[in-house]
């Protein structure tokens, strides 16, 4: 089936072509140079460039699919959780084309998209696995039972991941997005140099608020200086805290429920150290990993084509008066 996918959840205008589970075109237009002197997303700035971007976007995807759009059987969508006016460009140009074209529409959950990233690549899970879904705005952890069936098993209770990332890189002064930048300097420091916390331990739930609130100590216990030399080590530490407790509790879900596969997937997965890590551990475990090339782990459209061509060939169907959810648990 071929399946055009629309991606506008946040600040990622994407489009692409999907076709039995192969991809035929993945388009991303980024706006982090617009966000970047606020040093994070601003809604309706970005709502705005998505109107801006989507037509020059959708026809990039069809062109290096080389097909047309009359040659679309089907339309995938992200419908939420995201930003309420971001998902709205998205949805409103996906029902458009749906009814002009007389095709079916399936609206889908942008978290099952990540995990579906993993179905792309070229050695994909068997079900049942553990998946880690891990960005700016979500770190959850979930049971996958099947495509669509999924347990939550750990969340975190304040700052995702990706959010701890780039509150440290504006402390620190390195810039939007702070989680590319923090991977990037990391490289050079030692990551056991300072010992930042790692929050409950014992819980199967996430907390990255006090590690942000123990780098803010620290530098204003310093009088916010720091050599150039110290900083790789800052980055470093901070890194690493937010890596441990993502595997120590991504493995201990895998083992307390006897499964020996674990998909990591979202925006965080790109992380170098993040990656090298899991790898490591395991193996150690006999556990086998599953991450997403690079490409797919950011916001993309190829994700939502490739669960939504699942969801159409399975005959779900959704009406046009669909509406955009900014909240929408996967469990």
């Amino acid at each position: 089936m071929l399946v055009l996918g629309i991606e506008s959840s946040c600040d990622e205008t994407a489009a692409a072509v999907v076709s039995n589970g192969k991809i035929c075109s993945n388009i991303i237009a980024s706006q982090i140079a617009v966000h970047s002197p606020y040093g994070g997303v601003v809604p309706e700035i970005a709502s705005r460039k998505h109107i801006e971007a989507i037509n020059t976007v959708l026809k990039q995807a069809l062109n290096e699919a080389h097909f047309t759009l009359e040659e679309i059987e089907g339309i995938a969508v992200t419908r939420g959780p995201g930003l309420i006016g971001s998902l709205l460009i998205g949805l409103s140009t996906a029902k458009a084309i749906a009814y002009s074209l007389n095709i079916p529409l399936v609206g889908v959950n942008h978290l099952e998209g990540h995990i579906a990233a993993a179905f792309l690549a070229e050695k994909s899970p068997e079900i049942p696995f553990i998946a880690l879904v891990v960005s700016g705005g979500h770190t959850s952890i979930y049971l996958a039972r099947s495509y669509h069936d999924f347990q939550l098993l750990g969340q975190t209770r304040d700052d995702a991941a990706g959010e701890a990332f780039d509150k440290a890189a504006k402390l620190l002064n390195l810039g939007y997005p702070g989680g590319v930048v923090i991977d990037k300097i990391a490289k050079d420091g030692n990551p056991r140099k300072i010992a930042f916390p790692r929050a409950m331990k014992d819980s199967s739930d996430f907390s990255f608020s006090g590690l942000k609130t123990s780098l803010l100590t620290m530098l204003k216990k310093r009088g916010r200086n720091f050599s150039a030399e110290e900083l790789p080590d800052i980055a470093a530490s901070y890194q690493e805290a937010i890596v441990d407790a993502l595997i120590e509790k991504t493995i201990r879900a895998a083992e307390d429920n006897s499964i020996s596969r674990v998909v990591v997937c979202g925006g965080v997965a790109a992380n170098s150290r993040l990656r090298e890590k899991f790898a490591k551990e395991t193996t150690a475990k006999n556990i086998e990993l599953f991450i997403p090339p690079v490409i797919l782990c950011t916001d993309n459209a190829a994700m939502i084509a490739a669960i939504g061509e699942i969801m159409l060939k399975n005959g779900r169907r959704d009406s046009l008066d669909l509406n955009a959810v900014s909240r929408w648990p996967l469990a």
